[in-house]
């Protein structure tokens, strides 16, 4: 029988080539519709994604999944704080607490594919050297994005002890690093300097768009219940990233580095969410053997090779309307 497949935040960039991905496979991929919500109209063309404008944190995310006969939920509206869209808390924890209650009413959903981040393992000076799926975060999720990411996922916890019938897979992604797709670091590299954390070079891993794809359509056309982590393998410091694009950084002290950052970026035109410091300071790196060995799907670039790829992407011009595109 094919899929009816719900899709979460079809307003963000990333979100819309998503669920125009599963339109276009459809019956390849056992997808007989595809539904994308939001709170407003899409930028991007669609295709035949139907769409439907609601808000996720009101409880007409479960009439839209009893009227269309929703069976699979893919939820990628987990986002930081963004212009135009409203309190990321409420966006993030609230919206997942009303969708969950959604389909714990609905008989018909049968399949949950989140759309976590690694920034549930936080970023500190205590950090392993890879996070692994069982690794519990050591600091910095006590605030912000991260905060939210961790309680999203303990909810969706709670709702799988609840629906033990319901298939349910946690996708932590690095951020994907795309000219097209809106991320805190796709906006921080679109910057003509780069604000740094002086005796600090983090470590960094980008997720290719194809390959953050490709998992998520595995996720819907086949049964992988688990959480896995999603990153290019390797890493890249930011000081080897600042030197590929030809732009300089500018250190700051640590103390006081996340409001000064915020600020002379803010004065570049551009912004970043107020917890990304953190991550430019300690950096992140992930093991994905498990995204390997049990989801069955091998990563078709590195970070390494991610980011050039991104770089090679740029055009005179282009870093500059990044900036500006919330």
């Amino acid at each position: 029988m094919s899929r009816v497949v719900l899709v979460t935040g079809v307003a963000g960039s990333f979100a819309s080539v998503a669920a125009r991905r599963l339109a276009e496979l459809g019956e390849d991929a056992g997808i007989g519709k595809v539904v994308g919500i939001d709170t407003i109209l899409p930028d991007a063309d669609l295709g035949g994604v139907k769409f439907v404008r609601a808000d996720i944190r009101t409880p007409v995310v479960g009439k839209v999944i009893a009227v269309e006969d929703v069976d699979t939920v893919v939820h990628l509206d987990l986002n930081p704080p963004q212009r135009g869209r409203g309190s990321g808390k409420e966006l993030n924890v609230i919206g997942t607490m009303q969708l969950l209650a959604a389909c714990q009413r609905s008989a018909q959903v049968g399949k949950l594919v989140l759309g976590s981040s690694t920034a549930v393992y936080g970023s500190s000076s205590r950090d392993p050297a890879l996070f692994t799926e069982s690794g519990l975060a050591r600091s910095g999720v006590r605030s912000g994005f991260p905060k939210d990411i961790v309680e999203v996922e303990s909810y969706v916890r709670g709702f799988a002890r609840r629906r033990q019938d319901v298939i349910i897979t946690t996708i932590r992604s690095a951020q994907v690093l795309h000219p097209d797709i809106d991320t805190p670091l796709r906006n921080y590299f679109s910057n003509p300097v780069l604000p740094s954390v002086v005796g600090f070079d983090p470590r960094l891993q980008f997720l290719a768009l194809d390959d953050a794809l490709e998992i998520l359509v595995q996720a819907v056309a086949n049964d992988r219940p688990g959480t896995f982590n999603a990153a290019g393998d390797g890493i890249v410091l930011l000081s080897q990233a600042a030197r590929r694009l030809g732009r300089p950084m500018l250190p700051l002290p640590p103390i006081g580095f996340a409001g000064a950052a915020r600020r002379f970026i803010r004065a570049m035109g551009s912004d970043i969410p107020p917890d990304l410091h953190r991550l430019l300071t300690y950096g992140r790196a992930v093991d994905t053997s498990a995204l390997r060995d049990i989801f069955g799907y091998e990563l078709t670039r590195t970070s390494e090779q991610t980011f050039d790829d991104f770089r090679r992407s740029l055009r005179p011009g282009i870093l500059s309307a990044l900036g500006g595109r919330a």
